[in-house]
């Protein structure tokens, strides 16, 4: 006779639950499992992994992220949680069919959500260059596209902004405003002030709600920060590198982004983001393996990224 731990008949129930509401409503992301069956996050991704009867299909892909409660910084977005509750489609393994179907679903939704999040931010644009009129700096400004929308990976799952606690609808609009070193102070500070006005119109807007995030910078800051001696420099060269040119001049643009990669800092951000790669596969399967169904704070930190840590405990 096999004697079985609590830890695994607590298992084993969960993935029976599991089984079974897969069985009843097809596959679903692990949201839609969360809200069916009774878990906390970290068991619930931890069964649908460990059954054989169970298969998954993950939609999209990673890429980079900076962490300061990381060692070396460096880990991979979506964090473990929010691929599995978002873009993680988990139901019978002999259903193949189903699956597949469920994450073209899935599939389709996600590149819905980004391009509907990229349009938004265009249109913001537009609006702050109409607002300002002849004091639009044209060439000597770029407004550059950042963070998951440019991954093709944004989300709609409603969650709290930071300054208000109003609920936005999932990812951010993430903005870098690059302003050349010869504009004007009084330029720059009406350009801020447009940005903040839109910025604050789309977060209280029933119909938008929206959070978007800007900085407003020169380029002898952008300079500076291709030092990548600090964390913070780190994450703005990771932006640049990775951002899409949305307004302005594409030769400012293309000459930091070249400036950039002349110095290193791009292969060194490669070197980061396989690092991510490595720890990630190592944190699955160390998660995988234990048997906490609440996680302590270096399990936390290896599931939850600094902020998720905060929404989901």
């Amino acid at each position: 006779m096999v004697v079985r731990g609590p830890g695994e008949r607590e298992m084993g129930g969960l993935v029976e639950r599991i089984v079974e509401v897969v069985r009843a409503g097809g596959p679903l992301t692990g949201g839609e499992i969360q809200e069916r069956v009774e878990g906390e996050s970290l068991s619930l991704w931890r069964a649908c992994r460990s059954s054989g009867e169970l298969s998954q299909r993950v939609v999209g892909r990673r890429y980079l992220r900076l962490d300061p409660q990381v060692e070396g910084y460096a880990r991979l977005s979506p964090s473990i949680l929010r691929e599995f509750l978002t873009y993680t489609v988990t139901g019978r393994a002999d259903d193949v069919e189903g699956l597949e179907r469920r994450a073209g679903e899935i599939r389709e939704r996600v590149a819905g959500i980004s391009a509907a999040k990229r349009g938004l931010a265009e249109r913001f644009v537009e609006g702050v260059c109409g607002e300002l009129e002849e004091a639009w700096p044209g060439e000597g400004v770029c407004v550059i596209l950042a963070g998951d929308i440019v991954f093709g990976m944004a989300h709609d799952v409603p969650r709290p902004e930071r300054s208000t606690g109003k609920l936005v609808r999932g990812s951010d609009i993430d903005l870098v405003v690059i302003v050349a070193d010869e504009v004007s102070g009084e330029v720059e500070r009406r350009l801020d002030e447009a940005i903040y006005r839109g910025k604050y119109r789309a977060l209280i807007a029933p119909a938008v709600r929206e959070e978007i995030d800007y900085i407003v910078k020169r380029v002898s800051r952008v300079r500076e920060q291709l030092g990548f001696d600090t964390f913070k420099r780190m994450v703005a060269c990771k932006i640049l590198r990775e951002g899409e040119l949305l307004a302005g001049s594409r030769v400012m643009f293309e000459g930091l982004r070249g400036e950039l990669e002349a110095l290193g800092v791009g292969e060194r951000l490669v070197e980061m983001e396989r690092g991510a790669e490595a720890a990630r596969r190592e944190a699955e399967e160390r998660l995988s393996g234990s048997e906490s169904s609440r996680p302590g704070r270096e399990e936390r930190i290896l599931f939850y990224s600094a902020e998720e840590s905060e929404e989901f405990e």
